[in-house]
């Protein structure tokens, strides 16, 4: 006969860690931690729910956008009403991909929407949106990389291969100078004139064969800002309009000053070129995101990226030939351009473990810059690993 377990014989479950089972989850907790944008619409047409992406992506709090109307949101026309429809008549999730979500606020968006029926409240429906893909945005930042990576090598040839033989000919051509007609002496200065342009651009180029650590620390991104834009409009940008849109409670950037000066005195002095001579308006936003981790070159080491510095003008746009490759080095729309200012910001960028994106629209050019945050912890361990290196030698 089978014997039948008795309470003393049953297996046991194993005890929880202080004898009780843990509180339920809260569900907006978890809708939080999502990196798209939800909102939950109610049978009314009202926002109930946004998390936290939501808030970030159309640049509105949570006091606002709830109890808002989705229809003062987003156009009438908009397919995210279509697709609503769709779940309200029975359907249990539609989505549709290359929806745009323009609104005066952030502009336009290209995002694939997702709405699905709730069940509980039966009239209420959960609206995801998805924005491009962080596998996306990862291989975007690759590719930059790469770019500026083709440039360090280009420079280091470069100064080898040019500036030497340059020398000879500046040389040569002084000394044809010395006894040279008025008409000849023309040339001579031509040509030497020539020569210091390409050396000139040769340095420029130097810049990217620099490969030593870069020394980092906290740094205020806020005071950053504050000092390019007063160099800016002291000089390239005096006609321009700044509007700052700063979030004053980001925690500091894990970062180089100097170089983070470079990135965004580039990155304004585009704008203020591509802003209109009247109306010009650049608009400098600061926000902290919940996103993607990327590796730091050279080692393991994963940053989390939630520190997001926007660049925005009201210019005609970036030629759509060009934006497939506007991290190359030499691709400018500019008549004297060299091409090689965002090659530059890719690599400083890169160098920081932080991503660079744009958005490029007629009278919206937006270009996003992802940083790491001070983490002391992270800190502590980057100084014993070299401590540890300099002890074993």
């Amino acid at each position: 006969m089978d014997s039948v377990p008795t309470a003393a014989s049953a297996p046991r479950r194993r005890p929880r860690a202080g004898g009780t089972r843990p509180g339920k989850i809260d569900a907006s907790v978890v809708l939080n931690g999502l990196p798209d944008p939800v909102l939950v619409v109610d049978g009314e047409g009202e926002v109930r729910f946004v998390n936290l992406e939501a808030q970030e992506f159309f640049d509105l709090s949570a006091s606002v956008l709830e109890g808002m109307a989705l229809a003062e949101l987003l156009p009438p026309d908009s397919p995210v009403m279509g697709l609503i429809e769709q779940v309200r008549r029975g359907s249990r999730r539609v989505s549709q991909e290359g929806v745009v979500i323009d609104t005066p606020r952030i502009g336009p968006h290209h995002v694939t929407v997702q709405v699905a029926a709730m069940g509980d409240p039966p009239d209420h429906v959960l609206v995801t949106v998805h924005e491009r893909s962080i596998a996306r945005k990862i291989d975007n930042s690759l590719t930059h990389r790469h770019a500026a990576r083709s440039v360090t090598a280009m420079a280091a040839m470069l100064a080898h291969e040019v500036k030497n033989p340059l020398s000879g000919i500046r040389g040569a051509a002084q000394l044809l100078e010395e006894n040279a007609h008025d008409q000849d002496r023309v040339l001579t200065r031509l040509i030497c004139d020539e020569a210091d342009r390409i050396v000139a651009l040769v340095n420029r180029m130097e810049v990217f064969s620099d490969e030593r650590p870069l020394e980092r620390t906290a740094v205020n991104i806020h005071t950053v800002l504050e000092h390019v834009r007063t160099i800016a409009q002291s000089g390239f940008a005096r006609k321009i309009r700044f509007v700052e849109r700063y979030d004053p409670s980001l925690p500091p950037v894990y970062g180089n000053r100097d170089q983070l000066v470079q990135v965004f005195l580039n990155l304004i002095k585009n704008a203020a070129e591509a802003a209109p001579e009247t109306g010009g308006e650049i608009t400098l936003t600061t926000a902290y995101q919940h996103g993607v981790r990327m590796a730091l070159p050279g080692g393991d080491t994963r940053l989390h990226l939630p520190l997001q510095v926007s660049v925005q003008d009201n210019g005609d746009g970036i030629p759509e030939d060009l934006q497939s490759n506007l991290f190359d080095p030499f691709v400018t729309s500019k008549v004297n351009g060299t091409g090689l200012g965002l090659a530059l910001v890719a690599k400083l960028i890169g160098d920081h473990g932080g991503t660079i994106e744009f958005d490029s629209q007629p009278r919206r050019t937006v270009f996003k810059v992802s940083l790491p945050m001070y983490d002391e912890s992270q800190i502590s361990q980057a100084v014993s690993r070299v401590r540890g290196v300099r002890g074993g030698r």
